[in-house]
């Protein structure tokens, strides 16, 4: 079954920076892994990869993590947190969704959104939030509702559209879905951003099995494209990172890490046999 979702930050030289930062930000935070290529961390159990990939892709908003405050004070401490360095793209405020929001780009170019929950006693959460902008707009809904079907106990929790009258009507205004019980958000983004979705944030999906992998790959590269070391862009331009659970246990034996990069270099799909075999 798979293993986990999570988000993958690519930076130039920059990802333990972003790891340290972040982990000062939120409670019960830590580096789990570090290395000069890869650095894993969780914020309050959220995980995230942070990936030095170099200078070839840029993070940009159309995949931000959207944090759920428990009281404006939190929601204030952690934007003021966020934005020393970085850039308002929306300031922090009050605003008809909420109460106290904010969307930053930190200085390390990550975006994120803050705000407080809208329901006392709602926990504190951070769930990555796609935006479908520009080619992509209007496309949210469509996009939930195929990886809902290619996700395991998925479902969709909220779904609210732009109303009649709207010159959005139909489209999504804000929603919240889960797949294999991982939690996202998805909006449709109108008017002209000047971005959409990149390699910059792309999404993790840990598999146990060559099944898993194998049936991933076929779904989520139908209308989209194939790349090299596990990853594949959608239909929608979304990156996503296929790979095997092992792979970091292999990564870690000093004498067969050399061959399993070699032979994982050359893969597109990830076959586990063959790095096993490495």
């Amino acid at each position: 079954m798979t293993k986990s979702i999570y988000p993958c930050l690519w930076f130039d030289g920059q990802a333990e920076e972003a790891a340290k930062l972040y982990c000062s930000v939120f409670n019960n935070s830590v580096i789990t892994e570090r290395n000069p290529i890869v650095v894993r961390f969780e914020l309050d159990g959220f995980r995230v990869m942070g990936l030095n990939g170099g200078p070839k892709f840029k993070i940009n908003p159309s995949i931000s993590l959207f944090v759920y405050c428990t009281s404006e004070e939190e929601t204030e401490r952690i934007y003021n947190a966020l934005i020393a360095g970085g850039t308002a793209l929306m300031p922090l405020d009050k605003y008809p969704w909420s109460a106290k929001y904010g969307w930053l780009q930190d200085k390390v170019s990550m975006t994120w959104q803050i705000s407080v929950v809208d329901k006392p006693g709602t926990p504190s959460s951070i769930r990555p939030s796609l935006l479908f902008t520009s080619s992509q707009f209007g496309r949210a809904e469509e996009a939930i509702n195929l990886y809902g079907s290619i996700f395991k106990n998925s479902s969709t929790e909220l779904l609210f559209h732009h109303e009649p009258g709207d010159p959005n009507a139909g489209k999504v205004l804000y929603s919240e879905f889960q797949l294999n019980n991982y939690p996202l958000i998805a909006m449709d983004g109108p008017g002209e951003h000047g971005y959409t979705f990149s390699e910059g944030v792309s999404l993790v999906v840990e598999c146990e099995t060559q099944e898993e992998i194998d049936h991933y790959w076929m779904k989520l590269t139908e209308g989209g494209r194939e790349d090299m070391c596990g990853w594949l862009k959608d239909k929608f331009g979304v990156s996503w990172q296929i790979v095997p659970s092992i792979l970091g246990k292999l990564m870690s034996d000093p004498e067969k890490a050399p061959r399993v990069m070699q032979a994982f270099l050359q893969m597109r799909k990830f076959d586990i046999a063959a790095l096993l075999r490495a």
